[in-house]
């Protein structure tokens, strides 16, 4: 008895090669953006982070400074003399106040749009 081989078109075997060499590709071109894009969300978690501590830092240190200022006020506050001395201290710490908590805002908003760039 004799046994038949079976042979494969050459057609087929050239679709074949083909179908695996695009799914090489495919598969390569997927593995490279995947790094890309994980690339990107590291370095953009960097900045976020980056840019939460410099906002948690500048927090702090308007806070320090509204703190001290508002115990400077309350120890020049004690030692006046009379109320219309009182209420000059407090009109000026007033206005000083707003003035700093307007600078600090600007602050806050330049980091903002840093962060947004």
């Amino acid at each position: 008895m004799t046994t038949q081989t079976f042979e494969i078109p050459s057609e087929l075997r050239d679709f074949a090669e083909k179908s695996v060499d695009q799914a090489r590709t495919a598969v390569g071109t997927l593995m490279s953006n995947a790094l890309k894009a994980t690339d990107q969300v590291q370095s953009s978690s960097q900045t976020f982070q980056s840019t939460m501590q410099a906002a948690v830092a500048k927090g702090f240190d308007h806070a320090q400074t509204n703190a001290n200022a508002t115990f400077d006020f309350a120890q020049k506050l004690v030692r006046t003399k009379d109320l219309r001395e009182a209420f000059e201290l407090q009109s000026e710490f007033i206005r000083s106040q707003f003035a700093t908590l307007q600078a600090q805002a600007k602050d806050f908003g330049t980091l903002a749009q840093n962060a947004a760039r």
